[in-house]
């Protein structure tokens, strides 16, 4: 019996990946997007045809190359997409650096899966003013993995804009 979560047709590896092949699920690579942060990281992903943004989870950042792994066993993914911060001034914020080496370990594990970067300077921002506009309550509203997911796939939603 497979033990492969499914979310919105994404297959989310329990523990292993599971022995049944999936196939119907994995025909076409998508776009992984990440909004990274210290403590969590936001991730969202295309739909098969790569036209739609969806959120996908927030993983506490700790945890993010253990389930990149397992994500990456159940599903093809085409490139990767990194927020990278900045303020508004172009300058480089705190949390500029610690992103960049996370593209750099990217890059070192998945050379076959090219990473692009979109300027996040307001997606934080842009996440919180949709959240608010979807009627969320105000607890949801203080629901900092909804936050990350949301600014994710903004990022995301940026990136497609831009290839297309």
């Amino acid at each position: 019996m497979c033990k492969c979560k499914v979310v919105k047709n994404h297959i989310i590896p329990v523990q292993l990946p599971c022995s049944v092949n999936h196939v119907y699920l994995r025909t076409m690579p998508r776009i992984l997007a990440f909004d990274y942060g210290m403590k969590r990281t936001g991730i969202a992903v295309t739909d098969n045809l790569k036209m739609i943004a969806n959120p996908l989870t927030a993983v506490e950042t700790a945890q993010l190359h253990v389930w990149l792994q397992q994500y990456l066993a159940a599903e093809q993914v085409e490139s990767f997409v990194v927020g990278l911060p900045s303020r508004l001034s172009g300058e480089d914020t705190h949390a500029t650096q610690p992103v960049l080496l996370f593209i750099e370990k990217l890059k070192e594990v998945y050379p076959h899966i090219p990473v692009f970067t979109i300027d996040e300077r307001l997606s934080s921002r842009e996440a919180k003013q949709t959240i608010i506009n979807s009627g969320a309550g105000k607890q949801k509203r203080a629901d900092k993995k909804l936050l990350d997911t949301v600014s994710a796939t903004l990022i995301l939603q940026t990136h497609l804009q831009r290839i297309s």
